[in-house]
């Protein structure tokens, strides 16, 4: 895209304007200028979550009006793709704080329909993060001074795809159901040798099989590779219905990803997940006290996405030459993060707790650590 698209200049003073997390509003940080967002128009959000037909999305074959091309940059350190909406040529990585230099080209991506804008404030997630990192144990003490006194965290819109379908699926397998038989065996009491009578859990086997079918709704897939699956994945709960109509102002201050994740590679995690759903499904429709899966052959109709950006705020942390990353959701506030240990601090704790021990045996058997016995023992 064009360096200049995208900027926001204060009516005021001229300076850039940010948008204010939280508001329908962007906020001049020089003059303080407030100028209103303008309303998400119901037909626009109708627009903006109307689900894409993914054979087509796989063909790469959607209509003009889905794509767009961006400019981005790539990390050489983490692979992540940040899409620049300002005219900057160098910076850090907000991923893993590696300095990077921004691509010029752009590249054809399928544009977002819909985001659910930051609603915390910095000061907010780094308290969240601060209040998150005094939880954990063994961490370096420089770690909660970084965060205090660090350089302010980085909001970023991470890139998502959601997935709907609609699923028949027919199974084979078997049903257990538990019973009991009464068997006498011989145990020991007082050297002595008796017959006494147990209980033994027997299962009966039945070959089940049958139909399950379920429709899913935005099954969440995080289309980002620069950030460990389990922390973006573990950011949830997200309020989809918070979702909003794509507008570039939303994004001014901010930097919004490219996704690395494509669609087909999207699609087969999300089938994993619902797979994982419809083997429940399965599981409760054979009933009984256990269940043996065979097949399950799923039949899928009516595969819809969306692409969605949802807010992350983002700091990254460097501990003995290794870059450690702590994620706060822009809208709910959940912390996830790497964290590093202190040596020390582990070194210092079994140190204490090795002595608790040995002070533990010397004063009930002095003799078992080879030291003599105090008088007062005596």
């Amino acid at each position: 895209m064009p360096q200049d698209e995208f900027r926001w200049p204060c009516s005021q003073c001229g300076a850039q304007l940010r948008y204010a997390p939280g508001q329908t509003s962007l906020t001049c940080e020089n003059c303080g200028h407030v100028q209103a967002i303008a309303p998400d128009r119901p037909r626009d959000r109708a627009r903006a979550l109307q689900e894409l037909d993914l054979a087509r999305g796989l063909r790469d074959d959607l209509a003009a009006s889905d794509m767009v091309e961006v400019r981005t940059t790539s990390c050489p350190n983490c692979g992540a793709r940040v899409e620049i909406t300002e005219a900057t040529h160098a910076t850090e990585c907000p991923f893993c704080d590696t300095p990077v230099v921004l691509d010029t080209g752009t590249q054809r991506h399928i544009k977002p329909q819909a985001l659910v804008p930051f609603v915390l404030t910095e000061p907010q997630a780094r308290g969240a993060m601060i209040k998150w990192l005094g939880s954990l144990w063994f961490a370096p003490g420089t770690l909660l001074e970084y965060a205090r006194k660090g350089r302010a965290m980085t909001g970023i819109y991470v890139p998502f795809w959601t997935f709907d379908a609609d699923t028949a699926s027919r199974y084979s397998g078997d049903r257990g159901e538990y019973y009991y038989e009464t068997r006498t065996v011989q145990v020991r009491v007082n050297g002595r040798m008796e017959r006494r009578e147990e209980r033994v859990r027997r299962t009966r086997w039945y070959s089940a099989s049958g139909r399950v079918s379920r429709d899913f709704d935005d099954v969440l897939v995080m289309a980002s590779r620069s950030l460990p699956a389990r922390l973006g994945n573990e950011l949830t709960p997200w309020d989809l219905g918070a979702l909003t109509s794509y507008t570039p102002e939303f994004l001014a201050g901010f930097r919004a990803e490219g996704y690395s994740v494509p669609l087909a590679d999207g699609l087969v995690e999300a089938r994993d997940r619902m797979s994982d759903v419809i083997r429940s499904d399965v599981r409760r429709d054979i009933g009984g006290d256990e269940q043996r899966i065979h097949s399950v052959d799923t039949d899928w109709s009516d595969e819809t996405f969306k692409h969605i950006l949802l807010p992350v705020w983002m700091a990254a942390y460097k501990y003995n030459g290794k870059s450690y990353r702590f994620l706060v959701n822009g809208q709910t506030g959940e912390v996830q993060g790497e964290r590093p240990w202190s040596v020390w601090k582990i070194a210092l704790a079994v140190i204490f707790v090795a002595a608790v021990i040995l002070g533990a045996v010397y004063l009930s058997d002095p003799k078992a650590v080879g030291l003599p016995q105090p008088e007062w023992m005596n």
